[in-house]
């Protein structure tokens, strides 16, 4: 009888949910990873067991940009106000925006057992890592400044003031990169895809 009531122990101990993972993509505008993001999150092995979060924000739709798929867009009036209530994980100000990340939508998809993808700076993924050190973080790096600066010029939403200082952020940002559990160049998509695909992978079998 005691062995097999330690049998039912340990299966009971088998079977207990498990946690998710969270997953923080960063790197430099222009480096990509808004693109390698939702990318990723068609592949097969990936889109029924990642969820992203989706960050909102002050400043205004791009041409390319869906509402609530790409960003929530909102008053900076009701920005404030849920920065107030304590609703969001992380913000930032950036260029005279704000960003931030839900909270309530990471807390409860982890309590299911989804994994949760964020796309944010370094400065916040430095906030999340403080309150979820078990959080895994990749860092998405262009294969240099100027291939970075062709980026920026293509995109045309930049003005020149704005993307001399998104070169200076840049930089700054990419000395962080030695601080995450993986860096991914960003020189040919599929590739830098792949990788990031991979690295999703391997995260969740080393932890399960």
């Amino acid at each position: 009888m005691k062995k097999s009531a330690n049998n039912c122990k340990t299966l009971n101990r088998s079977k207990k949910k498990r946690k998710g993972i969270i997953f923080i993509v960063s790197g430099p505008s222009g480096s990509g990873k808004t693109t390698l993001c939702k990318k990723l999150l068609e592949q097969k092995l990936i889109k029924n067991s990642l969820v992203k979060t989706i960050s909102i924000t002050t400043r205004p739709k791009r041409k390319n940009e869906t509402a609530n798929k790409d960003y929530r867009f909102v008053s900076e009036t009701e920005f404030l106000k849920r920065l107030a209530r304590g609703q969001l994980l992380e913000n930032e100000k950036v260029f005279g925006f704000f960003y931030g990340t839900p909270k309530s939508f990471v807390e409860a998809n982890l309590k299911k057992g989804k994994d949760v993808l964020l796309c944010i700076d370094v400065k916040g993924a430095q906030a999340v890592k403080k309150m979820y050190p078990g959080a895994c973080t990749i860092f998405i790096m262009p294969p240099s400044i100027e291939v970075l600066q062709h980026r920026l010029r293509e995109r045309s939403t930049e003005t020149q003031h704005h993307m001399a200082e998104r070169l200076k952020i840049a930089q700054w940002e990419m000395e962080f990169a030695e601080k995450y559990d993986y860096v991914i160049i960003n020189n040919r998509l599929n590739v830098a895809l792949a990788q990031l695909e991979a690295a999703i992978i391997i995260e969740r079998a080393r932890r399960e």
